[in-house]
């Protein structure tokens, strides 16, 4: 599925060829002085003055409506310390704060790794938000990324060609109580004005949708691009804001839709092959070394690489081909693995796939047509594909990186006494783990299929909690009593609202009241944009016979259990986790 970026990538046109701008046109541009000049714009423009000099005609009704609802927040450039800690010394030099955070800027090095034609690995880049006051006091920033280029390091050609161009530079305003109206409003005034929409992305961490602009190029400003950033989730307005791009024809991206089964099974065959198993982690391979060491051949190789080279799941140059950090998710011993998930999607869940019409003209899984049982039955009966699937769930994990610390979990790890989390079909113990390593204090019980508990088992020694944590074979009826937090991940899209009002009855009998429920799931969007979710709502149907929801319709079956969803926060791979307690008695 096609899903929006965080950021915008820059057009086609702007990759580069392998030589770049001389160095002797571009070093006398001193990163010290453009910070100090950025930092002194933000501390001396507000709305009212800056948007004239980006949009040249605009005055009036018009300019004073555009400044009251966008507030100026931010500059942005690039920067290329040859250290960290000549990054934090150039902060001082300039008034700023040289503590301030930094974190890495996935985005910004993509963007630089496609424009330059360099493996993203090789790139550091950092993003930094130090604080800079407005004329009036008010709390604004400067948005640093910050390329590491060490003193002879072949990355100076890079540094020179940025710093001559400055695509990343841009300035940013908030926009203040956004809603679909008043969205499209502003907009379509930055338009009229010569704006050019430039893409953008949600940012489903920090909950806020931006929509980037190329000024008109009249504008006296030395920035070239205009971010507005609203707050929520908007990306409706987005899709619009984005369609203003020039699409491609209608039958190519047909075409390329049409071949999305190609790379489902390219990415399979690449992992079901060991193939980033083999390659070198740093070094390139050629096509020949690399049949030679998993037995494959070369020529079938070669054209394997080259279109995964097309996805950058690798990278090829003269010497050869190498692994890109997309690709490197594939090896089987990376920490964050998703090679579980390429075999299960390229495997059982792709064959079901090919019977979706059963699941359109019927309402019924797919998977139980094409194997005569339910997914669940036929992964028990298998132990290795039942292990398979639990490594599968166990790759989308970073979806709940950061459960330990909801403050349903950080509140139970404070008590005075110990607190236990229970983790009902806690799957091989992946989610309990992390949460009980996170805190020393809770114990822990998983509730599974009998089959799962001793996987489980030894997940949980394995990550040193096994002594803090007891095991319960059984269905949702056997849900312990006497937790504290109870989790549900992933669990309540296998099933339809009935069973699902029944699990969570089986959750709320169990709970004393106040106990915690966390219930981890994609959320289905309400304004139905483009999400996960929506992928997922149709894999539930095609294999499982469950579905997605939206947030209200959860709380619906929260309440027709004697629950009641207290709120809802984000999670990575768009989850969200939702928090519910047993319903005030009336």
């Amino acid at each position: 599925m096609t899903t929006l970026p965080a950021e915008t990538m820059l057009p086609d046109e702007a990759l580069l060829p392998a030589a770049t701008v001389p160095p002797d046109e571009t070093m006398l541009l001193d990163d010290t002085a453009r910070l100090r000049a950025a930092a002194a714009f933000v501390r001396e423009h507000d709305s009212a003055s800056l948007l004239p000099l980006l949009l040249p005609g605009l005055h009036g009704p018009e300019l004073r409506a555009l400044a009251a609802r966008c507030r100026f927040a931010h500059t942005g450039l690039l920067l290329f310390p040859p250290d960290p800690v000549s990054l934090r010394t150039r902060f001082g030099d300039c008034g700023l704060d040289g503590d301030t955070p930094s974190h890495p800027s996935v985005v910004v090095r993509d963007r630089l790794a496609r424009r330059h034609r360099r493996d993203a690995a090789e790139l550091d880049v950092r993003i930094l938000r130090p604080h800079v006051p407005g004329p009036a006091g008010e709390r604004r920033a400067v948005e640093v990324f910050a390329l590491t280029v060490p003193a002879g390091s072949d990355l100076e050609e890079i540094a020179a060609y940025e710093r001559a161009r400055g695509h990343e530079a841009h300035l940013a305003f908030e926009i203040l109580r956004p809603d679909p109206l008043v969205l499209r409003g502003l907009c379509a005034v930055l338009a009229r004005h010569g704006a050019a929409p430039d893409g953008g992305g949600y940012n489903q961490h920090e909950d806020g949708t931006v929509f980037y602009f190329t000024v008109p190029a009249d504008s006296p400003c030395d920035y070239r691009r205009l971010e507005l950033y609203a707050p929520g989730d908007h990306r409706a307005v987005l899709t619009e804001h984005l369609g203003h791009r020039v699409a491609a024809p209608e039958a190519e991206r047909l075409l390329h839709l049409l071949t999305g089964a190609w790379t489902t099974q390219a990415l399979a065959a690449f992992a079901r092959l060991r193939l980033p198993d083999a390659m070198d982690r740093a070094a390139a391979t050629t096509a020949a070394e690399l049949a030679g060491r998993t037995g494959t051949h070369p020529r079938g190789l070669a054209t394997l690489l080259r279109y995964l080279a097309m996805l950058d799941v690798v990278a090829q140059d003269r010497d050869g081909f190498r692994l890109t950090a997309l690709g490197r998710l594939l090896r089987a011993d990376s920490p964050d693995t998703m090679r579980p998930l390429a075999l299960m999607y390229g495997g059982p869940f792709y064959g079901s796939f090919a019977a979706l019409d059963h699941t359109v003209r019927t309402g019924q899984p797919a998977f139980d047509h094409l194997f005569g049982e339910n997914h669940f039955d036929h992964f028990a009966r298998d132990p290795e594909l039942a292990d398979l699937f639990d490594r599968s769930m166990a790759a989308a994990s970073r979806m709940f990186a950061p459960l330990p610390g909801h403050p349903a979990i950080t509140a139970a790890a404070a008590a005075p006494s110990p607190r236990t989390v229970v983790d009902i079909a806690g799957g091989n113990g992946e989610l309990l783990a992390r949460i009980l390593a996170a805190h020393p204090t809770l114990r822990g019980v998983l509730l599974e299929r009998p089959h799962a508990v001793e996987a489980a088992r030894r997940s949980l020694d394995a990550a040193g909690c096994g002594n803090r944590c007891d095991y319960r074979a059984g269905d949702f009826a056997d849900t312990p009593p006497g937790g504290d937090v109870y989790v549900l991940s992933r669990i309540l899209h296998d099933w339809d609202d009935d069973r699902c009002r029944e699990i969570l009855r089986h959750c709320a009998r169990a709970m004393s009241e106040d106990a915690d429920l966390l219930i981890v799931e994609r959320l289905l969007p309400a304004d139905d944009s483009p999400s996960l979710a929506t992928a997922w709502d149709l894999h539930m149907a095609c294999n499982v016979g469950g579905r997605e929801r939206h947030a209200s319709h959860y709380a619906d079956l929260l309440a027709d259990a004697g629950l009641q969803l207290r709120d809802s926060s984000p999670l990575p791979l768009e989850g969200h986790v939702l928090h519910a307690r047993k319903a005030p008695a009336r």
